[in-house]
């Protein structure tokens, strides 16, 4: 397929199918496809023959897809064989910096929980040679899973040729200039960005965040503006690198996931049932929305006429019958405490023996992690593994993306496996899941990491948030497995998702 015939409809590598153009200019075009064997959205960049930095895009992207943090766009696929060149990335949904901004400033300790988690994500990037150097509001993005994602990693600076001879310290530059903009609503750089510009000084610098706005702590603000301005600030040096800044906001609370644990509510007439999601994988600048797909929740049906005089007559039912149980509780409260105790009653009793179990059990950390799919290509995202067990909320492991909560019918579940190093006895597990309610997980355990060996021992069904996964009875074994049986929603598709597992053992008290 020459690069000229590239229309809606074309299959790249007999895998990536083109479904809408998103954006075309200066001979790149950048579409929302499908990835046919993973049945999972991506963003695809076609090139045509007279785009001239074809080998640099390609080679850029290669590069980013060595990376493993999962705050940094993931490039599945990137290539040139003279025909047809062709990026492939993930498909992002959620707002962006931008869309954040739009209700007025964040809040100083979340602008700073953002930031902090893009400066380690670009800290790694430079470990490994790679730069950004076009760090925009659209760039950063709260995602629909609940995380924060850093877009176009050495892609953008390809796509468009921009380059620096010091690549940390506009890196630096950058996340100074989105913490600027978090903590404000403006913009201190020079390029439009959909932010009003800064406010400066009378020699053109950008105002102190404080100037700007009040509340900003002045800490926060001193490390803005050294970011910036690359220029000490009252005392304290410039912050050059994004390693610096990482380790200026080390202290700052993450900003966490959000479980949806409960539906939306119900439009009230007159009222648009439409929400929009930016859609994110465009050059910076450019934006485009779609309407969000219908909430995976069962909710309430819209009130008819009639609906109003049943809600009332249910509310007032729920009334009484609460008054009621409060008198009956006052009633009886008062019968016990007029009777002397009885020796019975001092007496400790099962349930308050079990209470004092949790007390003893300890935390034993597992010494290595993978990503379990032995029915089907036996790789679900090894590289992230290590993110569901490194005690951080901001990090995760997750699925592939599915087109149902089975798995598309491919395969009867996939899960995270744990090493624990040696037979260990397991009292509970603690898993704390990503998105919506719809997961379906179990427990195993066993000596072995073959699939029918390991024992279900406990289990949960349409769950979310955090969860305590407890034996029914004592077990042991080496090997720890959560095993999704069903996914959850995810950005049009369904997917697992896995923030943190604790896995707790017997204490010796």
């Amino acid at each position: 397929m020459s690069m000229s015939a590239v229309e809606p409809g074309a299959r790249l590598s007999d895998r990536f199918l083109l479904e809408d153009r998103v954006h075309q200019a200066g001979g790149a075009t950048l579409w929302k496809a499908t990835d046919e064997v993973l049945a999972r959205p991506v963003a695809v960049h076609t090139f045509s023959r007279d785009f001239e930095r074809i080998d640099e895009v390609v080679t850029a992207a290669r590069a980013a897809g060595r990376l493993t943090d999962s705050r940094l766009t993931q490039v599945f696929d990137a290539a040139d064989d003279g025909d047809t060149a062709y990026v492939v990335t993930e498909w992002v949904t959620g707002e962006s910096l931008i869309d954040l901004l739009a209700g007025g400033p964040l809040e100083p300790e979340r602008a700073a929980g953002l930031v902090a988690e893009a400066a380690e994500a670009l800290t790694h990037a430079h470990e490994a040679g790679l730069a950004h150097l076009m760090l925009t509001p659209d760039r950063l993005v709260w995602t629909g899973g609940g995380t924060v994602k850093v877009l176009g990693l050495g892609v953008d600076a390809a796509l468009t040729g921009t380059t620096s001879d010091e690549p940390e310290a506009e890196d630096a530059r950058g996340l100074g200039r989105l913490l600027y903009a978090a903590l404000t609503g403006t913009w201190p750089g020079e390029e439009e960005c959909g932010l009003p510009p800064a406010p400066t000084t009378e020699d053109g610098k950008p105002c102190p965040p404080r100037q700007v706005r009040a509340g900003i702590p002045g800490w926060l603000d001193s490390l803005t503006i050294r970011a910036v301005l690359q220029e000490p600030y009252k005392g304290h040096p410039a912050l050059t690198t994004p390693a610096e800044i990482a380790a200026a906001l080390a202290h700052v609370p993450r900003p966490m996931p959000v479980p949806a644990a409960t539906p939306p509510a119900v439009p009230l007439p007159g009222e648009s049932a439409d929400g929009s999601v930016t859609r994110i994988g465009a050059p910076p600048g450019m934006r485009t929305t779609g309407v969000q797909p219908a909430p995976q929740f069962a909710t309430a049906a819209t009130p008819s006429s009639g609906g109003t005089s049943m809600s009332r007559a249910l509310v007032i039912g729920i009334v009484a019958v609460v008054m009621i149980a409060v008198g009956l509780g006052a009633w009886t409260m008062g019968r016990n405490l007029a009777q002397p105790e009885t020796p019975q009653a001092q007496a400790p009793t099962p349930t308050a023996s079990k209470s004092a179990e949790p007390e003893s059990l300890e935390v034993v950390k597992p010494v290595r992690a993978r990503g379990f799919d032995p029915l089907g290509d036996r790789r679900e995202h090894p590289e992230i593994a290590a993110d569901a067990i490194d005690g951080k909320d901001s990090t995760d492991w997750h699925t592939d993306s599915y087109t149902s909560a089975d798995f598309g019918r491919l395969k009867k579940g996939v899960g995270l496996l744990l090493d624990m190093g040696k037979s260990t006895r397991i009292a509970n597990v603690v898993v704390s899941l990503g998105g919506p309610k719809g997961s379906s997980i179990e427990l195993k355990v066993g000596d072995s990491d073959k699939l029918d060996a390991l024992k279900t021992v406990a289990e949960k069904n349409n769950t979310s948030g955090k969860v305590t996964l407890t034996p029914s009875k004592e077990v042991s074994g080496r090997y720890v497995l959560i095993w999704f049986t069903r996914l959850p929603p995810f950005e049009g598709g369904f997917r697992g998702t896995i923030y943190d597992v604790v896995v707790h053992t017997p204490g010796s008290a």
